[in-house]
């Protein structure tokens, strides 16, 4: 993303679904896709997996919390 897309369009803190993030992180690939390459780069990245499970975090959820989106972005950088 340019600097002057990230000034316009700063990415918020919020909760997100997981596909809904994902896509944000891997746009142009299928939903499908960037939901399996996120996981992979979360379990990639040393302690966040652990973190993410501390605050609670299912499996099965379709949703990540701030608190979640917080961690993710701060280990991987914002989309």
């Amino acid at each position: 993303m340019r600097e002057e897309e990230m000034t316009e369009h700063p990415f918020e803190l919020r909760s997100y679904g997981k596909r809904e993030l994902a896509v944000k992180y891997n746009p142009r690939i299928s939903a499908d896709s960037a939901v399996k390459m996120l996981n992979r780069w979360i379990k990639m990245k040393p302690g966040l997996s652990e973190a993410l499970e501390k605050t609670g975090l299912n499996p099965r959820a379709k949703c990540y919390t701030p608190a979640q989106v917080r961690l993710i972005v701060e280990a991987l950088g914002a989309p």
